[in-house]
């Protein structure tokens, strides 16, 4: 992996949930690369055994489920045993779900056979607010006390939906605004104890989880990419590489020692555009 810059990692130990994913792989990547030990959790053990294998020595993966707290802590105890206690945390663990999906942008009289509004499951907002919100308040509550004593970094993954919901995913959007103001809130709370909290909202990149929203069977782009597309200045869709830079400068306390509760676009320019 080629680094936009280095920085010292090497007494670092750091926890990345849904490290099999494809963003989380690289950020585990890149913080190995500056010399951190890293432990990768994902309920898909054999993903993040991928990532960790092509890491080397210095990985461990451990398949966790970030909603089970018995389980987090199984996995904490697991890198006491081979790494220490842990000073460094990404909270990567989320993602959407169709049961709380709608077809539609707006509501309106001619939908019928669409999936409106109302008929939004229950059990997929659950699934959604569980999947973003209480896998980070969960993972927080067991990695984050290892560092009240000794100070540290927690890095939460947001969205560009927390600055402005996008059409058609409410409950992501809500969750992900959910995790914002939960980066906010523990920024302050854990001030005292020398811990920063900060989150990194990524625009659109395309992952395992969206492409099939963004790209026809055939490869041809969909609507909702030309959308996409046509609210960002940047007019391309981001590359996990874009999103390294900002990550090395939250996770170095000589760069960024001094910056706690910020939520940090990296989105090519979507948030600042209103599409006129």
């Amino acid at each position: 992996m080629k680094l936009p810059y280095q920085i010292d990692l090497s007494d670092k130990v750091v926890v990345v949930t849904g490290a099999g994913g494809v963003l989380m792989s690289e950020f585990a990547r890149a913080l190995a690369a500056c010399g951190a030990k890293v432990a990768l959790l994902d309920i898909n053990e054999k993903a993040a055994k991928e990532v960790a294998d092509s890491i080397g020595v210095n990985a461990l993966a451990i398949g966790t489920n970030c909603l089970d707290k018995a389980s987090i802590v199984a996995a904490c105890d697991e890198i006491h045993a081979k790494f220490g206690k842990v000073n460094f945390l990404i909270n990567g663990a989320g993602g959407n779900n169709p049961r709380a999906s709608t077809d539609n942008e707006y509501m309106t009289p001619d939908l019928e056979g669409a999936k409106t509004f109302f008929d939004l499951e229950e059990s997929g907002l659950k699934f959604c607010f569980d999947l973003n919100i209480t896998s980070a308040f969960l993972v927080t509550q067991v990695f984050a006390a290892d560092m009240t004593e000794t100070g540290g970094n927690i890095i939460n993954i947001s969205s560009m939906n927390a600055f402005r919901p996008l059409t058609k995913i409410p409950a992501y959007s809500a969750a992900k605004a959910g995790i914002s103001n939960f980066t906010q809130w523990l920024a302050v709370h854990f001030a005292p104890c020398g811990i920063r909290v900060n989150a990194i909202a990524p625009g659109f990149f395309v992952t395992n989880q969206n492409r099939a929203l963004l790209f026809n069977e055939d490869g041809t782009p969909t609507a909702r990419t030309g959308k996409i597309l046509g609210g960002t200045p940047q007019k391309r869709f981001g590359e996990v590489s874009d999103l390294i830079g900002t990550l090395l400068w939250l996770a170095s306390d000589d760069a960024s020692g001094f910056v706690t509760g910020v939520i940090v676009p990296v989105d090519g320019g979507f948030n600042a555009y209103s599409g006129v």
